[in-house]
């Protein structure tokens, strides 16, 4: 076992700096590097010296492709209480990013998927390069868009964020932009410099770092989903998840037979959750997500899907998951209606310090 720190914080100048630091393991976020970011970004709200917060990661291939999910299904099969504890601790880090007193900016650079959203979509800026994949792919493991999706994905322009949630495509850079997930592009090989200029600059202002990172973005492309929208906003507003089916059935263009081809794969209990989840989502406020996000996976952790869809893909790698039910047509009304249920003294609050209920 290595002895490198996992997650890094430095202050360079007026910046205070979050560097992910399991480049091997794609910066995959777990409950240990969590309960060090927070305590440290409260940390600095309270320093004079810290003007803006930049997280970013070791590493060419990913900001953070998710969290430690077979970390999850071990205790999730063996120790439900612990695996739990991941979500409570991380969903609380996004919400205090969200509210984040200081300007916070996120370098995702690589493969940023899951928790990796988590920890930059809630902040103010978000700087995509050329190497940046973004997506949700959660459905495919038995889970469903967490760590504040209810409340981002929604608010995608028109139905793309519904798309992602339900698909878990991955998107380009230009994709990102044009979805709201990147605020700005600039090429990998000029982050060091931009950082520097942030390190330098004047940073008591949001406008002022606009301006920053305006200075250092690019033309990322055309958005291949911004061409497809038209598509997607008619296929994907519809009432019911089987209603998109057929809608997709009725189609029949090239993107929507691949679109069909990718739901078949995914799980129907996770894709019939996140489609309640996505227009529960679109009318809550941020903290009303989060709780609901955390009812959802509490009860998601107390079924099969998840521990099936990570064997699948991770463990055994035969990307056969046997799903149950294993139609949308099986997974009735009160099914998806139980994940919504509220947890009473168990329902997530943003209370106490990191790492406690209290």
């Amino acid at each position: 076992m290595s002895d490198e720190p996992e997650v890094l914080f430095e202050k360079r100048g007026g910046v205070g700096l979050i560097t992910l630091n399991r480049p091997k393991a794609l910066n995959a976020l777990n409950q240990p590097m969590v309960l060090e970011i927070h305590p440290q970004m409260i940390e600095w709200a309270e320093d004079d010296e810290v003007q803006a917060v930049v997280i970013q990661a070791a590493g060419d291939r990913a900001f953070c492709a998710g969290g430690d999910i077979l970390w999850l299904r071990n205790n999730g099969l063996n120790d439900r209480p612990t695996a739990l504890s991941f979500f409570w601790d991380e969903y609380r880090l996004n919400r205090y990013i969200k509210t984040y007193p200081k300007p916070y900016i996120a370098f995702i650079d690589g493969i940023t998927m899951g928790g990796g959203c988590g920890l930059s979509v809630h902040g103010d800026f978000r700087v995509a390069t050329e190497r940046t994949t973004y997506a949700m792919p959660e459905t495919g493991i038995g889970l469903f868009p967490d760590v504040g999706g209810s409340y981002f994905m929604p608010r995608c322009p028109g139905e793309t964020g519904m798309y992602s949630a339900i698909t878990g495509d991955r998107l380009r850079p230009a994709d990102a932009l044009h979805l709201g997930i990147a605020t700005s592009y600039t090429p990998s090989d000029k982050l060091d410099d931009l950082l520097q200029a942030l390190v330098d600059g004047d940073l008591s202002s949001k406008e002022n770092i606009q301006d920053i990172l305006q200075g250092f973005h690019e033309d990322p492309g055309q958005s291949d989903v911004k061409l497809l929208q038209g598509q997607i906003d008619v296929i994907f507003r519809e009432n019911s998840l089987e209603d998109v089916v057929e809608t997709l059935k009725l189609n029949g263009s090239k993107f929507a037979q691949k679109t069909l081809a990718t739901i078949e794969g995914k799980s129907p209990t996770s894709m019939k959750v996140t489609f309640r989840q996505m227009r529960e989502g679109a009318k809550l406020d941020f903290d009303a997500c989060m709780q609901m996000e955390y009812r959802i996976v509490t009860q998601v952790m107390a079924g099969q899907d998840f521990y099936e869809g990570v064997r699948a893909v991770i463990v055994d790698k035969d990307n056969e998951p046997k799903w149950s039910p294993d139609t949308l047509e099986a997974v009735t009304d009160a099914d998806v209606d139980a994940y919504f249920q509220a947890l009473g003294d168990q329902d997530l609050h943003f209370d106490g310090p990191p790492g406690t209920r209290a």
